[in-house]
């Protein structure tokens, strides 16, 4: 494990920041925690909200299994304690979105207890710098609504569709020591959801977001007071909100302040924090049993379904990759770093493996270098994701395949990909059609080599003078006049062997 030594210059020495965070992850299912109300994003306002949600009276809550069986299944993927006895709550506060006039939520009793979250600093390898972060819950409870303040000049709108949508709160405990720290754990923590399926992970859209709570103290010494900045919905937020607010404390208690335990927004704008009001203790929410639910009570053979349901996780998928496949353990860490991703290149890998008929472990280094470099590198200019790719697992495979047998070379191989990029078309087509398919025809790669040389006389007087870095000279003018259709194997050992 590595120890921070991220520090904070201050006037009067170093300081040290404790950052804990509470990761709000909306739970994927087709309907809300306690009704069968619609959750899908971007729907009209107020359209998909239930009498339940609504908050009207006589109406009860029923519990979703599918939002409980989402949230077991992301406790046990983050190795964490599973209750099978658990308890909603009451957490009771006025607020304009939320129409009970309280939420119901877990705070005696949660769901998953204690779990840790192992993170890697340095992305190069993964397994140089790591580092364990203890969670200490999963509660579920449910979402508010929303607030809409530019629909009219002096008015606010309420839209009620989030009210009751499903939420996992994962709850760290205060072990991170830097905004690198916090910023890891986060990327990993939305890898783990997406693998299992239990949150989609997108922040831009609010589905995932985070409650960042910071404090300051010298070196050793007992934590400070913390504050807590709310709602940050993306990764490089979460490290910039850490990295304003952490020298905002040294300041003010530089200055003979105190820090004044608060809720407070960043500003992305101003990468900044600001206060929005002092910080709510638990006793201040009047919590108790919700009254319309019965304790949750989970029996073995629900437990066992969940855990088989579990799909290989990135940390066993990396290693796999590493260990069987062959793969360097940055190529293993980009290609796992997202479901999607790991999904694309194992389907191209299968469908390599048997164009070529070898085994995966033969094709993989070379499946993953092309993955990482050309379909990415493509993908990015494009500003397209490896879902939306305009080349399939099967294309790839082909044109790999086309490239390993010799039909084409790896120069090639590029001018092809991008011919099906902007078309569609698969490997074999264009070849054949455009007359691309590279040659072997020793005949005319020494035809070619001799006009080659005849046009430069003095360069190959001065190689065989001793000048030997001219030979990638005599490679590229070779196949510049082929048009890059020679076979760059042949073609070395015919100059070899000419120019003696």
């Amino acid at each position: 494990m590595t120890e921070s030594t991220y520090r904070i210059r201050g006037a009067t020495g170093d300081w040290e920041v404790v950052i804990g965070l509470e990761v709000h992850a909306q739970v994927t299912s087709k309907a809300k925690l306690f009704s069968g109300a619609a959750t899908e994003f971007g729907a009209e306002p107020n359209t998909q909200v239930s009498l339940v949600d609504a908050a009207m009276p006589g109406m009860l809550p029923t519990p979703n299994k599918e939002c409980i069986r989402q949230a077991v299944r992301t406790g046990m993927a983050i190795d964490a304690q599973i209750n099978k006895w658990s308890r909603f709550d009451r957490k009771n506060y006025f607020y304009a979105d939320l129409p009970q006039g309280y939420q119901i939520s877990q705070l005696y009793h949660p769901l998953v207890g204690e779990g840790r979250l192992l993170i890697s600093l340095d992305e190069k390898d993964p397994d140089a710098e790591t580092k364990e972060i203890g969670i200490e819950r999963i509660h579920v409870e449910q979402d508010a609504g929303k607030l809409m303040h530019d629909q009219h000049p002096t008015r606010s709108y309420v839209d009620l569709n989030r009210s009751g949508v499903a939420l996992m709160e994962i709850v760290s405990r205060p072990d991170m020591r830097s905004p690198a720290e916090a910023g890891a754990y986060v990327r990993k923590l939305r890898t783990i959801l997406r693998y299992v399926g239990s949150c989609d992970g997108n922040m831009e859209e609010g589905s995932m977001r985070a409650d960042v709570n910071v404090s300051v103290r010298r070196p050793g010494e007992p934590f400070g007071t913390r504050t807590e900045t709310k709602n940050v919905n993306s990764v490089r937020f979460v490290m910039a909100a850490i990295e304003h607010e952490a020298r905002r404390q040294v300041d003010v208690l530089e200055e003979g302040g105190r820090i004044v335990q608060e809720t407070r927004l960043f500003d992305p704008d101003r990468g900044e924090t600001r206060s929005m009001r002092s910080k709510e203790d638990a006793h201040d929410y009047r919590y108790f049993p919700d009254p319309d639910l019965l304790p949750l009570v989970l029996d073995d053979a629900f437990l066992e379904e969940c855990r088989q349901s579990l799909p290989e996780l990135p940390d066993a998928k990396r290693q796999r990759y590493e260990q069987a496949l062959g793969l360097s353990a940055y190529n293993a860490a980009v290609l796992t770093a997202e479901a999607e991703t790991a999904r694309w290149f194992e389907a191209l890998l299968a469908e390599s493996a048997l164009v070529q008929k070898k085994s995966e472990s033969e094709v993989a280094k070379a499946t993953a270098n092309w993955l990482i470099s050309d379909l990415f590198g493509a993908l990015n200019r494009l500003g397209k994701s490896i879902v939306d790719s305009p080349v399939s697992p099967a294309q790839g495979a082909e044109l790999l395949g086309l490239i390993a047998d010799g039909t084409i070379s790896n120069t090639l191989g590029k001018q092809v990909f991008e011919i099906m990029l902007e078309t569609g078309e698969d490997a074999g087509k264009i070849v054949a059609e455009r007359g691309l398919k590279q040659t072997s025809d020793t005949g005319a790669i020494e035809a070619v080599i001799a006009e080659v040389m005849a046009n430069n006389a003095d360069k190959v007087a001065e190689y065989r003078g001793g000048k030997d870095k001219l030979f990638g000279f005599f490679v590229g003018q070779t196949m510049k006049a082929m048009a890059g259709k020679a076979n760059p194997a042949v073609v070395n050992e015919l100059l070899k062997k000419t120019l003696g």
